[in-house]
């Protein structure tokens, strides 16, 4: 058989691969558990979006009295500056959605891509990446972030920084991991055989067949960057006033212990969404491990 046919085989078995995933990701899409979740995050996603059309006066502005128990003005009445709560966790989407998306998308691609590296390339390469995350994660998570955010300073971008110098080395084992066993199927070392450029083989028939368990961990990893946030934010490490995120809003009705209202509504969109990406994340690696396995 000729270099040119083998790797014309080479690139129709990386063809036949994909249309199965896709196939498989379609189908993950009509499982409940998947659905609900999904569904939800797409929720606060557009009430993020939306809020300032429906609601044009924003998070700032005093719309009662202060301290107001929930009554059919403000559902879940005012705080301590007379603004309405319901109105500040709505806005309150707008900055801890997008400061975890951020979190994750980094952090997704830096380790990613200094796993897949280090799985690939082996040697020295892999030994320094391993190392740095060895470091990184014999820390507890919350504890280093908190110090590298309290060494940058308060603010939402800062918060960002210091959860990614936190997060990357997961993605980094976990991709170094997937390349290592993927490396050594046969179609990819045949791809090697005949001659296959080493990122071409890389960028097609390595990293297509590693990205599922990445995104799954992704997923599931929304929710506790979520909570990290708010919480570095609950500490005085993250959002600063008067921003309507969540976990400083928790932090203004830790102050007026007895209206309970304050802290009711961020609680509950935390919880909300810490759910919905706990059960997409586990309804897709349910899915995909039984077609892994069955």
């Amino acid at each position: 058989m000729s270099v040119a046919v083998e790797a014309l085989d080479v690139e129709r078995i990386a063809e036949t691969d994909a249309a199965g995933r896709a196939a498989a990701w379609k189908a993950a899409l009509r499982k409940w558990p998947i659905a609900l979740g999904a569904g939800v995050i797409v929720l606060w996603v557009l009430i993020a979006l939306t809020v300032p059309l429906w609601s044009p006066s924003g998070f700032k502005e005093s719309v009662g009295p202060r301290l107001q128990s929930p009554n059919a003005a403000q559902w879940l009445g005012t705080d301590a500056n007379g603004r309405d709560v319901l109105v500040r966790t709505l806005y309150g989407a707008r900055e801890s959605l997008p400061t975890a998306a951020a979190v994750i998308v980094l952090t997704v691609l830096i380790g990613s891509a200094l796993g897949a590296l280090a799985g690939f390339r082996g040697g020295l390469v892999e030994g320094f990446v391993m190392r740095i995350s060895d470091v990184v994660l014999a820390f507890p998570p919350i504890f280093l972030a908190m110090a590298v955010a309290a060494a940058l300073g308060p603010g939402l971008r800062n918060t960002v920084i210091a959860l990614v110098l936190v997060w990357w080395p997961i993605y980094a084992r976990l991709l170094r991991g997937q390349v290592l066993t993927i490396k050594n199927r046969e179609h990819v070392e045949a791809a090697v055989a005949v001659g296959v450029p080493r990122g071409r083989i890389l960028r097609r028939h390595v990293l297509p067949l590693a990205v599922t368990p990445v995104l799954i961990n992704a997923t599931m990893d929304f929710g506790q960057v979520v909570i990290l946030t708010a919480s570095l934010s609950f500490l005085g490490l993250g959002a600063t006033p008067p921003s309507p995120e969540w976990g400083l809003s928790i932090d203004d009705g830790t102050r007026n212990f007895y209206q309970w209202w304050i802290s009711l509504g961020p609680g509950l969109a935390i919880l909300s969404i810490v759910m919905a990406a706990n059960f997409l994340g586990d309804g897709l690696r349910d899915h995909f491990d039984v077609k892994a396995h069955g």
